[in-house]
């Protein structure tokens, strides 16, 4: 029996070393096969909380929201690089206990620069005017003044955090030397931006000129005769050629500018951007010219990604009775049934639709198409909702 008890006690540490490698090999695996799905972001569920005010429910929900990104944010940083940020929140459950308003959310925290918008935010894309209208033969491709603006556009929709609009047969800008001045006939320069985003149902509009597509020649041509006349047509196909064009982003209720970024590059060798090449095709790629334009697209569409996929989603109201409130915007918004958003009251705005007004209450979405949501006020609202008004998703959702 002693020697059995003996044997017994020498197995049990044997029996757990091997057991230990084995957990070490199979959590090893794990991890390892964990680290390629966790690669793009690592979560954490976490509770805010903010007491019920002078401002009532809605107000004392986002100081909730915004108390539980900041617990979030510091509770994920400690364990990972100083470069990750929160990319998305969201509320999973939220109760009031007396005078206090609390949330339970989940937060995912990802390695990329730029926010991952629960929504999609629609952005109209407008004609760039070329300065120099001269710069661009009639025999080069003349597809740049909306082609730049729409690959753009493209672009940003590849995302999936965008909805592009094409509007790139107007341009906004009667005087492109002084762009992003807007000189319109009539009205004021926001309200000329507000009434494009409306037709559009669209949070942004996209704009911008093309300063320049200068040739210049490698060499001075010097002389007459027939070699002189050689290669000063020579320099229009062997030369340099310089791009510019700036790109301004306007914020669609407002009016006001976002973004404004000049993009510039040289071009050496064959500068010649023939007629029928059309901006994002392959051909178009394929030249020197056309590859640094694209090179060029895709940094603008990448700042405009980082910057805007970060703000609240913003859309407007359609139609208002008995409570039942139609948005302009659906689920090829990503909007989902249950969805909160706030509703601001457009009236007493100016016609340039400048700055947000009181908040009118919350709305909860309950019916959701394709492109339109509807849902109710929830109790405790402070106005009659009204088509046009503002609807905003919350900043830190």
């Amino acid at each position: 029996m002693a020697s059995s008890i003996r044997f017994n006690s020498l197995l049990v540490p044997v029996l757990a070393l091997v057991l230990a490698a084995c957990d070490g090999g199979l959590l090893h695996k794990s991890v390892d096969a964990d680290s390629s799905a966790n690669a793009s972001g690592r979560q954490t569920s976490v509770q805010g909380a903010a007491a019920i005010g002078a401002g009532g429910v809605e107000e004392a929900r986002r100081a909730a929201i915004d108390d539980a990104v900041q617990r979030a944010s510091a509770q994920l940083k400690r364990s990972n690089p100083a470069g990750a940020a929160i990319s998305d929140i969201k509320v999973v459950d939220e109760w009031q206990d007396g005078g206090v308003y609390h949330i339970q959310a989940l937060a995912v925290l990802s390695d990329r620069q730029h926010c991952a918008s629960p929504y999609r935010k629609k952005i109209v894309a407008t004609g760039f005017p070329i300065m120099n209208a001269e710069q661009v033969s009639s025999s080069e491709s003349q597809d740049l003044f909306s082609g730049i603006p729409r690959e753009i556009n493209n672009r940003l929709m590849e995302t999936g955090d965008f909805i592009g609009r094409n509007l790139t047969n107007a341009v906004l800008y009667s005087r492109p030397d002084i762009a992003p001045e807007i000189l319109p006939t009539t009205g004021s320069a926001e309200s000329v931006i507000v009434n494009v985003a409306r037709q559009y149902n669209a949070q942004f509009v996209l704009s911008g000129v093309i300063r320049g597509f200068r040739t210049e020649s490698t060499e001075f041509v010097r002389g007459t005769g027939v070699l002189a006349e050689i290669k000063s047509m020579a320099r229009d196909f062997i030369g340099r050629r310089s791009i510019d064009f700036d790109v301004f982003v306007h914020d669609g209720f407002s009016g006001a500018l976002l973004f404004q970024q000049r993009y510039s590059a040289s071009i050496l060798g064959d500068v010649s951007l023939p007629n029928g090449y059309n901006v994002g095709s392959e051909r178009f790629n394929d030249t020197p010219s056309g590859h640094k334009i694209s090179e060029l697209i895709q940094q603008a569409s990448e700042d405009l990604h980082r910057l805007f996929g970060c703000y609240p989603f913003t859309t407007r109201v359609l139609e208002s009775a008995n409570n039942r409130i139609v948005i302009a915007a659906g689920a090829q918004d990503k909007i989902r049934v249950g969805d909160k958003l706030m509703i601001y009251s457009a009236s007493g705005i100016a016609p340039s639709g400048r700055g947000l007004s009181d908040q009118v209450g919350m709305l909860t979405v309950s019916e959701v198409s394709a492109n339109t949501a509807a849902g109710s006020l929830d109790a405790g609202a402070q106005g009659m909702v009204r088509p046009g008004d503002w609807v905003k998703s919350f900043a830190s959702q």
